[in-house]
């Protein structure tokens, strides 16, 4: 038997089951999103061009990161509904198969960036200088892959089975670790950009290593589950079909910011790169507390599915919501009125700060309907349906392009590609309202099903 309890969530309160998920979670994505963030936090005492070495590698791991989703997505919602279940030996088997693949899968993508790394690092058109950066970087994080998405998987097993917490304990020291590390390697040794890429990959796999332990020695979470097994069509084709929309998606929002990328290095060089990215940092607070809490709803979502209680569902749904909006209007005001103040704090560079603060500013306005996509998407993916959600994402993220080239051709510049974000926000956010009249139905159905069979 498993050393650590596992959490019920078909019972008890819900908002404080919702919260006792939700923040843990966000925290986990706040600490991995801050190894970036505390990377060029400290490069940008370097000057732009070393963060935008920094942040041009950072969208190739943000692009990683999305394609890790297929395990992590897996994970929570193929353990989710066996828990919710009560089959334990159906969950141990998700979770071999999800780590398996997540293995196969990083270690593919790393000998990709190892050997091409040109054919990423060249979308951007970099200065000579800001490119050998960049390239060094890129060469160092990348060995690092395999244990950044043996992680996640590991997350989403544990966020599956309730335990939300201790992906965020884990994930914490290795953030701890990464910051000691940053000054040290990259002012004290004198080693640059690539102080910082050394300094991450010792975190990642220091993290790596800190969960292999409490799943084999401390936890042992579904009685110390196998990592390596060969994947079966069943097992291997349900993740898929589940955590590959959400890959999708977010790995199509990589590439179209890589695209994006493209045209604000046109419209203004390094400066605009280096507000493109650090302002995705930033805007990232918001964006990852919203996700911690869809991610809380959809493991919450799943356990209930399962077991047919809908009431339980729809009102997790709607005090998703309401934490949601509290933090979207904080977001709102924050971005809008201290854009420029917020942005100093990473980038103390005039020119960058200035150019910084009006990214906020535009994009603040978008923040409620932006939470409400990604709480809303939550609800979708704990019902194991991925892929309207991801249809509405990938929708609205591929209209950011047409719409800054329309946008440019009328001579608003730089701030074209900030107005198309923005906006193809907003309209996501309420096209995906547009699903919930079926997903209602769905569940009620489900709920149903259970009624008649009693």
């Amino acid at each position: 038997m498993s050393s650590i309890r596992l959490q019920s969530l078909t019972q008890g309160d819900i908002r404080k089951q919702i919260l006792r998920l939700a923040l843990p979670i966000m925290g986990t994505s706040f600490v991995q999103m801050a190894y970036n963030f505390t990377d060029m936090a400290w490069l940008g005492r370097l000057g732009s061009k070393s963060v935008a070495a920094v942040g041009v590698v950072a969208v190739l791991m943000w692009l990683s990161s999305s394609i890790s989703t297929i395990n992590k997505t897996g994970s929570e919602v193929t353990i989710g509904h066996s828990l919710g279940r009560g089959s334990t030996d159906e969950a141990r088997r998700y979770a071999s198969h999800n780590v398996s693949m997540s293995l196969l899968i990083s270690s593919v993508l790393a000998i990709l960036f190892l050997l091409l790394p040109s054919l990423f690092l060249g979308i951007y058109e970099l200065e000579s200088d800001v490119s050998a950066q960049a390239l060094a970087y890129l060469r160092i994080v990348a060995c690092g892959l395999p244990f950044t998405f043996a992680a996640t998987a590991f997350s989403g097993i544990y966020n599956g089975a309730g335990l939300s917490s201790i992906p965020f304990r884990v994930n914490a020291l290795g953030l701890a670790l990464n910051m000691i590390l940053d000054p040290l390697l990259i002012f004290g040794l004198g080693c640059g950009t690539a102080g910082a890429g050394i300094a991450t990959l010792t975190a990642q796999s220091f993290v790596f290593g800190l969960f292999v332990y409490r799943l084999k020695k401390q936890d042992k979470l579904l009685d110390c589950f196998a990592f390596f097994v060969r994947p079966d069509r069943i097992h291997s084709g349900r993740i898929i079909r589940i955590g590959l929309p959400v890959a999708a998606l977010n790995s199509l929002f990589a590439v179209i910011n890589m695209t994006l990328g493209r045209l604000v290095s046109e419209q203004g060089g390094h400066i605009g790169v280096a507000t493109l990215t650090t302002g995705g940092q930033l805007e990232a607070i918001t964006w990852n507390t919203s996700q911690g809490f869809s991610t809380a709803l959809a493991t919450f979502v799943a356990h209930n599915y399962a077991a047919h209680k809908g009431k339980r569902i729809f009102s997790a749904y709607r005090y998703t919501l309401l934490y949601c909006s509290i933090f979207g209007i904080l977001g709102t005001v924050l971005f809008v009125f201290f854009g420029n103040e917020i942005f100093r704090v990473v980038v103390p560079e005039k020119e960058a700060y200035l150019s910084g603060g009006i990214y906020l500013r535009i994009g603040g306005y978008s923040q409620l309907l932006m939470m409400l996509e990604i709480a809303t998407q939550g609800l979708f993916y704990g019902t194991a349906r991925t892929v309207f959600p991801a249809a509405i994402s990938i929708g609205g993220n591929l209209l950011r392009i047409p719409l800054a080239l329309i946008l440019i051709g009328m001579g608003f510049g730089l701030e074209s590609v900030w107005w198309a974000i923005s906006i193809s926000s907003m309209l996501k956010g309420i096209a995906i309202v547009c699903g919930l009249p079926y997903l209602n139905k769905r569940i009620k159905r489900n709920n149903q099903i259970q009624l008649t069979t009693q």
